[in-house]
């Protein structure tokens, strides 16, 4: 596989990246090279295969909750945080979506609606990778309409009983905890259940196009027996959920940035070399203007997702920009993959290629944690004040 060279046309690396930010996205870029995409073929071919030999590697680098502080975390800001997500996507979406979700989606609940006990005990273990985690919210027939959930909560005693099922659940059947959201009579609250108590069950869902270097499960809860200290007291309402929901969506908006960026570099580097009708494929009028197609779509997107963490830093940012982002880089990002595979040719079928494997990652990319249609009516209520969902 050739050496990867970042697109960098607007020289974002020597104005707007300190040299601590860039350190974090090159040692990431480099062990992704070196370690991950070795391996990477071998779990693509199998079923729903995650490499969880590396996660003692992605902890020492601390890449699990990066931007959370405190507990072993690494607390970096957030545009080191996103160029982590941006090259671990790079490699390959299901890489980012194992970080991602072990970080936005379960430590930083915890970090943020956890008690001070629930995150002595847990934080300092998922930051290590000696506990993995997995987010429950997504059930069979409840996805954007997150108010439909129909897992329910009980109070017994001074405990509470979970039943219900969730669907589409990263890391699910890896996992020793599961960050559980379902409704009580109060409304919605979020409790941290540990995957080895009696009525839990995990499957793992084969047969998937998309994502199969990653694992994606189906969560049963039947009479799960929880103490009233599992509850994560901060979270009240949807608000916790979609609070979750809105970090890993800022790291998204980095993480198909990446994919583009590996796109390009291949259709790039293949162009240059591929000789056709006495001439390389590089020189003629219809591939230049696909390249700067692409390239122009790549810059664009990271201005974006640079100015989006830059607000995240300084604490302006809102909802709907990450809305923007989400839609906009994952919308891009599988456009540039189409267009690589075009330029490869037939040749952009086989595995020896990235672009159909990040073509077909991005197409689950672009529907999970908000689809590309609930992110455009997110913004559209935002821009006119009226809600359309």
């Amino acid at each position: 596989m050739p050496d990867f060279t970042a697109p960098d046309f607007l020289l974002l690396d020597q104005t707007h990246f300190s040299q601590e930010e860039r350190l974090v996205r090159d040692t990431v870029r480099d062990w992704v090279s070196r370690e991950f995409l070795p391996l990477l073929q071998e779990h693509v071919r199998r079923d729903g295969s995650f490499p969880m030999e590396l996660v003692p590697q992605l902890a020492e680098l601390g890449m699990f909750g990066a931007n959370l502080s405190g507990y072993g975390c690494a607390g970096m800001n957030n545009v080191a945080y996103g160029l982590l997500m941006q090259e671990l996507e790079r490699g390959d979406s299901g890489l980012r979506s194992f970080a991602s979700v072990q970080g936005a989606l379960c430590m930083y609940p915890i970090h943020s609606y956890g008690s001070e006990a629930q995150k002595e005990r847990w934080l300092p273990e998922m930051v290590a990778g000696r506990a993995i985690g997995c987010f429950g919210l997504t059930e069979p027939d409840f996805g954007s309409f997150v108010t439909g959930m129909k897992t329910r909560a009980e109070r017994r005693g001074d405990g509470w009983i979970l039943n219900g099922t969730k669907r589409w659940i990263t890391n699910g059947s890896v996992a020793d905890l599961a960050i559980i959201w379902a409704t009580t009579e109060e409304g919605v609250r979020g409790f941290i259940v540990e995957t080895d108590r009696p009525g839990f069950e995990a499957r793992d869902i084969k047969g998937k196009l998309s994502l199969r270097a990653s694992i994606t499960s189906e969560l049963f809860l039947s009479e799960v027996e929880v103490p009233e200290a599992n509850r994560l007291p901060g979270a009240q309402g949807l608000g916790g959920p979609l609070g979750c929901l809105n970090q890993a969506r800022y790291g998204i908006a980095w993480g198909a940035t990446g994919a583009a960026m590996a796109c390009y570099d291949e259709a790039l580097d293949y162009t240059r070399g591929r000789v056709v009708q006495g001439g390389v494929l590089a020189g003629k009028q219809l591939t230049q203007q696909k390249l700067v197609f692409m390239l122009t779509e790549i810059t664009k997107a990271q201005l974006l997702a640079l100015q989006l963490g830059r607000l995240k830093d300084a604490g302006d940012l809102h909802h709907s920009m990450v809305s923007m982002a989400k839609r906009n880089n994952v919308d891009m990002a599988l456009q540039i993959a189409r267009e690589a595979r075009d330029l490869l040719g037939a040749n952009g079928i086989v595995d020896d290629y990235v672009a159909m494997r990040h073509m077909l990652n991005l197409e689950t990319v672009r529907t999970y944690e908000g689809t590309h249609d609930i992110h455009t009516l997110i913004l559209g209520e935002q821009i006119t004040g009226h809600r359309a969902i």
